[in-house]
C-alpha cells in the first residue's frame, strides 16, 4: 500500500502511485504555491471550479500564493488580473521569476551594478526593487545579462543586445527556460526560445544562471515571500511545477486542467510524479483515496493492471480515480510508458 497522509503533513514523496490523504489537503498543508496558466486561467479566463475552490479554500485558512515563471507582469498586475476574474488577490501573494532571478543576481553584483534587460516591465520593475539599474545596451557596460519573458512587444535587437554582452564574457542569467507559453490563440515561444536564440549565437559555450520553475532559486523565493512551513505545489506541468517541488523537497498537486494529458502523467519519470493527483482545483477541498496494490492496483472502484504491453483498466467511479490506479500500475513497472499500450485503459 502506498503511504497515506494521516493528517500530520508527514510521509514520503511517493514514486510507485499518487498519495492518498484521509483529510481535505487544506488542513494537512498550511499554504498553497499556486502556478498561475492552466491551474487558475487559461487564456486570460478562470479554469471551471477555480474561483470558488481558491475562495473556500481561503475561507477555512489555506494561504493562497500564485507563483509564476511569467517574468512579463509585475505583481501588481497579476493580482489585478486574478481579482478581475473574482479571486481575491494581493500582490504580496504573487511570487515571479523576474524576483528570483533579481534576488539571485542581487546576491552576486554589487549594489547599483548596470544589468543589460531582455525582457519586459514585470523584469525592469524586480530588478530596480533589488538595487539593480537595468539597461538596454551591451555598450552601456553592463555587469550582468539577464532575460525574461517579453511578449510579443520584445524586440529582436534587444536579444541581439543580450548575445553580444554574453559574447564579450559578461555573466548571463535568465528568469526561466519555458520554451513555449500559452496564450488565447495558442501555443507561443516563450523565454527559453529566446534564451536559445543567445545560446547559439554564443557557440554553446556558455550556459546562463536560471532562477524560475523548476530550479531551487523560485522554491526558495517563493518560501521567503510566504513564510511557509507545510506548502504545496500546485501546478499543471510536470517540468516545471512538479519538478520544482521535488528540487525543493516538498508535496505536490497535480491538475488535470492544463498542459499535462494522461498518456504524459503515465510516463512521467520519478522527480515528474505529483504526490497527488485531481481534476481540477477541488482537490485542495476533498480527501484523497488511497491507491493500494494487490492483484493489480486499486482506486475507488478501479482497478488497473498490466496485461502484456499494454495498460489495463476495469470497474466503475470517479475518472479520475481509474487515473490515480493507472498511476499506479505504469510507475511501478519501471518501465518508459510513451503512449504504447494505452488504448482501452482510459476510453
Amino acid at each position: 500500500m502506498v503511504d497515506s497522509v494521516d493528517g500530520t503533513g508527514e510521509g514520503t514523496v511517493p514514486d510507485t502511485a499518487p498519495r492518498g490523504c484521509a483529510r481535505p489537503l487544506h488542513e494537512v498543508y498550511d499554504t498553497a504555491l499556486l502556478d498561475l496558466d492552466g491551474v487558475v486561467y487559461a487564456g486570460g479566463e478562470a479554469v471551471p471550479h477555480a474561483v470558488d475552490s481558491l475562495r473556500a479554500a481561503r475561507e477555512v485558512g489555506m494561504r493562497l500564493a500564485y507563483v509564476t515563471n511569467n517574468a512579463a507582469r509585475t505583481p501588481e498586475t497579476v493580482a489585478a488580473h486574478l481579482s478581475r476574474l473574482g479571486v481575491a488577490a494581493e500582490p504580496g501573494e504573487v511570487v515571479t521569476s523576474a524576483q528570483a532571478v533579481a534576488r539571485l543576481m542581487s546576491e552576486q553584483l554589487p549594489a547599483g551594478a548596470r544589468v543589460l534587460c531582455a525582457g519586459g516591465e514585470g523584469l525592469r520593475v524586480a530588478l530596480a526593487e533589488r538595487g539593480l539599474r537595468p539597461v538596454d545596451s551591451a555598450d552601456d557596460e553592463p555587469a550582468a545579462v539577464v532575460q525574461g519573458y517579453g511578449g510579443p512587444e520584445l524586440p529582436w535587437g534587444v536579444i541581439a543586445e543580450a548575445a553580444i554582452a554574453v559574447n564579450r564574457g559578461v555573466p548571463w542569467f535568465a528568469s526561466n527556460t519555458d520554451l513555449t507559453i500559452p496564450s488565447g490563440r495558442g501555443i507561443v515561444p516563450g523565454n527559453g526560445a529566446a534564451v536559445e536564440a543567445v545560446r547559439i549565437a554564443s557557440g554553446g559555450r556558455v550556459e546562463p544562471q536560471v532562477a524560475g520553475k523548476p530550479r531551487p532559486p523560485m522554491h526558495r523565493e517563493s518560501i521567503l515571500r510566504t513564510g511557509a512551513r507545510r506548502p504545496l505545489v500546485v501546478g499543471d506541468r510536470l517540468d516545471t511545477d512538479i519538478e520544482g517541488a521535488h528540487a525543493g523537497g516538498v508535496d505536490s498537486l497535480l491538475v488535470m486542467t492544463g498542459v499535462t494529458d494522461v498518456a504524459q502523467l503515465l510516463a512521467a519519470r520519478p522527480d515528474h510524479r505529483p504526490t497527488y493527483v485531481a481534476d481540477d482545483l477541488r482537490g485542495l477541498l476533498a480527501p484523497h483515496p488511497e491507491v493500494r496494490a494487490g492483484g493489480g492496483w486499486h482506486c475507488g472502484g478501479w482497478r488497473a493492471f498490466v496485461a502484456g504491453d499494454e495498460l489495463r483498466l476495469e470497474g466503475e467511479g470517479a475518472p479520475i480515480d481509474g487515473l490515480r490506479a493507472l498511476c499506479g500500475a505504469a510507475w511501478s513497472t519501471g518501465r518508459p510508458w510513451r503512449g504504447e499500450g494505452l488504448e482501452g485503459a482510459w476510453d
